[in-house]
């Protein structure tokens, strides 16, 4: 397993580890849920549940618009669709909002796989024989068209009788090299997904479980702002990259040369956009919308002054000073004020 990580990551290009500083770096920009506004999360999560439902299906082939998505998860008839459409983007919204709620008690398995598949699977009738079952026939992957047909085979998978061991090694591959941190985790999840998406273990859903395992994973290992913007999205908005990306880094896969960079480029780029995206969330323009009345009123009043001490603002405010202290530790975090002086003198202003 060693000698597989160390020839797969010692000579990876610099933009590989420049990307990788740069979505840490957002990363730890990133204030994850409690200490903001919960309605304005919640109002966020909600969005994304739909428009990574929608683009991870579509992705797949099917042709369900985000509007439709949304209606149908409101229980509202959509009788100009297939059952099958409805019944994928059914499986997929909720196994992603249990995976957004569940996380940190989820242990990353093959058993945990073999679940969500069936969970993924479950309104899909013509599945209903192999949910969390691996595959007993061989299965290849096709390059799916915007209109949902397929326009060639991108890659072979591993023969069904192999399937079994091979994903027993890959996932605890995995398992063993996140819990040692030798390597960085997103090349260790990069690495995880091109080689699950190689195996392709089941007859169906490969493709939006390997999105489902991305959210999980990313979540375990800290990257905590992926209930809030959509990484399903993004690929979809790049799906001939996504494409070209796994089929060059496949066909070396078991070589005696094997080169992932391909694909770890492209999924870097994408959690890196989602990482700026994120951030996005916290500028000047969004910041009111993630801040509780609390917050918000010390916010507001240090947008009316030049510059204020703790007092004066629970003063103008009306706001308790603890709670001024919090929020401005808060605002510091956000990078939204910059502190002036030190002890009694201190005071805060916004930054421009």
């Amino acid at each position: 397993m060693k000698d597989m990580f160390v020839q797969r990551f010692q000579n990876l290009p610099g933009e590989i580890m420049l990307k990788i500083a740069k979505i840490d770096e957002l990363k730890g920009q990133w204030i994850a849920g409690a200490k903001l506004n919960p309605q304005a999360l919640g109002r966020l999560k909600k969005s994304v549940l739909v428009a990574s439902t929608g683009a991870s299906t579509r992705i797949e082939g099917a042709r369900l618009p985000d509007e439709d998505i949304e209606k149908l998860m409101r229980g509202i008839s959509m009788q100009k669709f297939t059952d099958r459409d409805k019944q994928e983007v059914k499986g997929y919204y909720e196994l992603l909002q249990n995976i957004f709620a569940s996380w940190k008690s989820i242990n990353f398995s093959e058993s945990a796989i073999k679940h969500f598949h069936k969970e993924l699977l479950k309104y899909v009738e013509k599945d209903r024989l192999h949910r969390g079952e691996y595959k007993k026939t061989e299965n290849k992957v096709h390059m799916i068209d915007g209109e949902g047909k397929s326009i060639g085979i991108l890659f072979d998978t591993t023969p069904a009788y192999l399937t079994p061991k091979e994903m027993q090694e890959t996932v605890e591959q995995a398992q063993e090299a996140l819990k040692n941190i030798k390597y960085h985790p997103l090349l260790i999840i990069g690495n995880f997904l091109v080689e699950f998406l190689k195996i392709h273990p089941f007859q169906d859903g490969n493709g939006r479980l390997s999105r489902i395992l991305t959210n999980i994973l990313l979540l375990k290992v800290g990257y905590l702002y992926m209930p809030y913007v959509s990484h399903e999205k993004l690929i979809e908005d790049d799906k001939p990259d996504y494409y070209m990306a796994l089929r060059r880094s496949q066909k070396t896969l078991g070589a005696k040369s094997t080169d992932i960079s391909p694909w770890l480029d492209f999924f870097l780029s994408v959690i890196l956009k989602q990482s700026q995206i994120a951030i996005g969330l916290l500028s000047k323009e969004n910041i009111e919308k993630l801040l509780s009345l609390k917050q918000l009123a010390v916010w507001q009043y240090l947008q009316s002054v030049k510059e204020a001490a703790p007092g004066e603002i629970a003063k103008s405010a009306k706001i308790a000073r603890p709670t001024v202290n919090q929020v401005l530790n808060k605002l510091l975090q956000f990078k939204k004020i910059e502190r002036i002086g030190l002890g009694r003198s201190t005071r805060y202003r916004v930054l421009s």
